[in-house]
Order: C-alpha cells, then structure tokens, then sequence
C-alpha cells in the first residue's frame, strides 16, 4: 500500500473565468479491504437481450447494503478497460468492498452499480488478441447496447431512478474512452461522468462534445484523471484542453503512477464520494 500523499486537482470554473485548486487526499489504508465488522452489499450476475448484438450479454450488479427493492437508488454504469470483461474491476478494483467501507463510514450516497462487458460483440472474450479490429469496434458498438439494450433492462429490473440526473457512467482506459464519448455524446442521458486514465479511443475536439450547451445544462460532475507516469496522459490532457476551450466546468485530476489498477482504485474511492449528491 503506498503511503498517503497529497494530491492536487483542479476544478475548472471556465464560466466564471476562474480555476480554484483545492487538496484531495489518496484513499486511506485499508480502503479497499475486507471488513467483518460492516454491513455488505452483494454482488449477481444478470443476463439481458440484447437487440444490438442478437445474444443474450452479462453483466454484474452491485446493490448497497440494506438494499430496499421498494426503494429508489441512482445508477453507476462502470465499465472496463481493453483486455478485460464484466468481471475486471470485481477482481482487481473491487468497488463492492470500497463502498461498502464508504457507506460505513458515511461517506457515500447508497447507489447500484452495473459493471457490463463493453466489447458489444457474439464473442465478447478479449482473447490472444485484444488488439483485433473487430473487437476494438465493438467497444464503439457498446453505446448502442448500452442505451438501447441494457439501461432498459437495469430499470425494469431494478429501483433505480429514470433520469440522467441520478445516472452516472465512468470506466478506466478504454471504458474511461467510452464514459466520455457516450456521457457527453448524449447530453441528458449522464448528469455525472468519469474517464480514469481515458485511452486513445476517446474523441477529440467537436467530435467528444458535439452539444456544449447541452452538456452545460445537464451535466453535473465531468471527471477526468490520470497518472502522471500515465505514457497515455496526452488522452487526458488533450481532452481538458478541449473542456477549458469549451467552457466545460470539470476537474482535472493528476495522481502519482501509470496506467494501473493502483491509480484506478484510488480514482474510483474518490470519484464515487463525489456522486449524486
């Protein structure tokens, strides 16, 4: 476990002509530990249709502890990076035990978590080569199934709120790609949006933010982080330059380390306390 550190981040206020910069703080010891002493949230496995690929897809759903089935819960849709599947951040990152440890210390707003396959494909395994053209298309592909297939299913299924007001989208490397193309590609769908470490899949200029006014009107929180040892910070970079240029309030985290799950779990300890409220 590395040691705490004081980390910067900047929090762009184009439209007042501002950038304030305040102090976050890396997620603790044990943040991301088993805790026998909490209540637990649980972790099920779902099949949906999907219309957009013609098969039956998987995905994993976190509900908070104490969940309520006549309750109302916003939604976090999490996404993967290239090489892995619904099961990524389960195994390496796993968001149950974070928040779990968050609701504890009530430090987090009680929300579901839906962690899909976002290569939209028959053959949704990366496989030898994560690289094939193929299977990079369907991460593009996932937007559809996304939107079309797999938000409906979550919210006839589960008590989760209707409105991009309580839907957020966030993912590392190429899911970071994919929550800021398909969040600010469809303005109203996602009030809050993550990318952690955005891989090149991420649009540039008016193409990653083809309605600004749209976005400003909607959006709420516009996330986007990277490790400063990251070779892919020029994604991050980039594409801050472009939020600045645009007038698109967001913050703008740079964190010690490089394109891992260490950067990543620290990202989603704190991008999740920022959510929904």
């Amino acid at each position: 476990m590395r040691k705490i550190v004081v980390l910067i981040f900047s929090l762009v206020w184009v439209g007042a002509g501002v950038k304030a910069q305040d102090e976050l703080k890396h997620a603790p010891g044990g943040f991301d530990s088993l805790r026998a002493d909490i209540p637990h949230g649980r972790i099920d496995a779902v099949d949906y249709f999907s219309t957009t690929v013609g098969v039956r897809r998987r995905a994993l759903v976190y509900t908070p502890p104490g969940f309520d089935p006549n309750g109302k819960y916003p939604v976090l849709y999490l996404l993967h990076g290239l090489a892995g599947t619904e099961e990524e951040w389960r195994a390496m990152a796993p968001p149950q035990i974070i928040l779990d440890n968050l609701y504890a210390g009530g430090k987090a707003q009680p929300m579901i978590i839906v962690m899909p396959n976002g290569r939209a494909m028959k053959d949704d395994r990366p496989g030898e080569n994560k690289f094939d053209s193929a299977k990079v298309r369907a991460f593009s592909v996932f937007e559809q199934d996304l939107l079309v297939d797999l938000i409906p299913f979550i919210e006839a299924k589960y008590p989760v709120y209707k409105d991009g007001g309580h839907r957020a989208i966030a993912g590392l490397s190429m899911g970071g790609g994919q929550s800021l193309n398909f969040g600010l590609g469809n303005p109203g769908q996602f009030g809050w949006i993550g990318g952690f470490s955005p891989a090149p899949n991420t649009k540039a200029g008016d193409t990653l933010l083809p309605d600004p006014a749209g976005t400003k009107q909607h959006l709420k929180l516009l996330w986007v982080s990277c490790g400063t040892e990251d070779n892919l910070m020029w994604v991050s970079q980039r594409t801050h330059e472009y939020l600045v240029k645009s007038g698109i309030q967001h913050i703008f985290f740079k964190e010690p380390g490089g394109h891992d799950f260490p950067v990543w779990k620290n990202d989603f300890y704190l991008f999740s306390q920022l959510l929904f409220k």
